[in-house]
């Protein structure tokens, strides 16, 4: 196997890159044309481009090799119910955006998901959009195509902290046959409410081996910043005004 082509071709897939993608993967095969991962890369760059038939083909090859390749079962699994010969619409997150940070950001599984055919099409990294009906917040596509709904208390809390000025962006974080995970992450708070994290955050009271009379007692901290800290329980307490609401 050419190493040198086989770099290229992922990072052209890790760029969004397909036709380069499909490209060196197809050169790759004209001089290993059994080489398992040049296959399964293939596929991808196919159905990526809207390729349909050729990805299922591709793939069929590959599980004719190898009956228990993990990544072209799965894949099989995926797009043997997708007929519609389209261009995934949804954009790339960075996988740098995926660090989680406490307060802002939280994976979320998505309840009543989509049918199948849709699930097929979904990536991880893809870019999604919320959309508010209701009480519930509907997670969709860029061509608004359904694809499944937060619980009820998160719903809640994003739909008032959205009214408060809050934004979000939503992804895609995993997705399965029967399960769909989004990454939610706080893209802006409102200047008054710098203070006020989306989410709460777990946090290490103390650490267990430490002695507990050395725990017991808080040190008392006293600023002179009173106008300050008026503003802030002010803000603080319009938060809660309008997470309570």
């Amino acid at each position: 196997m050419n190493q040198s082509l086989a770099q290229k071709a992922v990072n052209f897939a890790l760029l969004g890159n397909w036709k380069n993608a499909r490209d060196t993967n197809k050169l790759i095969l004209q001089d290993s044309p059994h080489d398992i991962e040049a296959l399964n890369r293939l596929s991808k760059a196919y159905f990526e481009l809207g390729n349909i038939s050729s990805a299922k083909s591709s793939i069929k090859k590959t599980l004719k090799l190898d009956p228990y390749n993990q990544i072209a079962l799965k894949c099989w699994e995926k797009w043997k119910n997708v007929k519609k010969a389209d261009k995934n619409p949804s954009g790339k997150m960075s996988a740098e955006l995926f660090l989680e940070e406490p307060g802002k950001t939280k994976i979320v599984r998505l309840i009543h998901p989509c049918d199948k055919p849709v699930i097929a099409k979904l990536d991880c990294g893809d870019i999604v959009y919320e959309n508010i009906k209701g009480q519930r917040i509907s997670i969709v596509t860029d061509s608004d195509t359904y694809i499944g709904k937060l619980p009820d208390d998160i719903s809640i809390r994003i739909k008032k902290l959205i009214r408060l000025g809050y934004k979000y962006t939503f992804s895609i974080k995993s997705v399965s046959n029967n399960e769909i995970k989004v990454f939610i992450r706080e893209a802006d708070r409102p200047e008054h409410f710098q203070n006020q994290p989306s989410f709460s955050s777990e946090k290490i009271d103390y650490n267990p081996y430490t002695a507990p009379e050395l725990i017991h007692e808080k040190p008392t901290i006293v600023s002179n910043e009173d106008d300050e800290s008026e503003t802030q329980g002010s803000d603080s307490q319009q938060f809660s005004n309008g997470i309570e609401s």
